[in-house]
């Protein structure tokens, strides 16, 4: 079983390619199963990783990730080598779980059940990168990824925790690259708004008194 690395562990580079991943995809491409293993052997984790993100539970993301790598073979005679594998083998993993989380009929968490957001802004600016990054391992965002639209979480995760560059992220999501920042920094103001929401809850006063009352 893989679990989700902890830490700075867990936050990959952009995914330099094993300077023998060209060889092991064209050999599986001819049906060669030792290559493909290769192929699973590099990447088992950080498409675990991705999955566990997104789907927030070891087991579905278990089988997420074998679903993922069970369609990557099926298509590989699909896939361009003018292309970036990773992006191509993230581009299937993240859109399974995209169709997976819509299937689920997502229930948004309500801010009043979430913890305090003491890694966010205290107004609606949005949230810089650094911060996003040392609030990782936070509660606070875990709880906040299970509440953003599938393809807004992706986008997140892919930048946030898989480091990759806007470009890379927009040929996974098969966008642009101006889509993919807009999505980003909408996630931002809407986490940054929702901080401040959460934080005056918290220092209202026990009684209210309206006026006029």
């Amino acid at each position: 079983m893989l679990h989700e690395q902890s830490g700075t562990e867990n936050r990959s580079t952009n995914y330099l390619p094993n300077p023998d991943e060209a060889m092991w995809v064209a050999q599986a491409q001819q049906g060669n199963q030792g290559a493909f293993t290769k192929i699973v052997e590099a990447y088992q984790r950080p498409i675990y990783n991705l999955c566990y993100r997104m789907l927030g539970g070891a087991a579905e993301a278990e089988d997420a990730a074998q679903e993922t790598f069970i369609r990557a073979y099926m298509k590989l005679d699909s896939y361009d080598a003018g292309r970036k594998f990773s992006s191509w083998l993230f581009s299937i993993g993240s859109h399974y779980c995209i169709d997976r989380l819509r299937r689920r009929r997502i229930r948004f968490v309500s801010w009043e059940d979430l913890p305090p957001w003491r890694w966010l802004p205290t107004d609606d600016t949005p949230q810089p990168e650094e911060a996003m990054l040392a609030g990782e391992e936070a509660q606070e965002l875990r709880a906040l990824l299970n509440t953003l639209a599938p393809d807004y979480r992706a986008a997140v995760i892919l930048k946030y925790w898989h480091n990759m560059a806007y470009e890379d992220i927009a040929a996974t999501l098969d966008t642009t690259v101006s889509a993919i920042k807009s999505k980003l920094f909408r996630a931002r103001k809407m986490m940054a708004k929702a901080a401040q929401q959460r934080q005056a809850v918290a220092s209202a006063p026990g009684d209210v008194v309206l006026a006029g009352g």
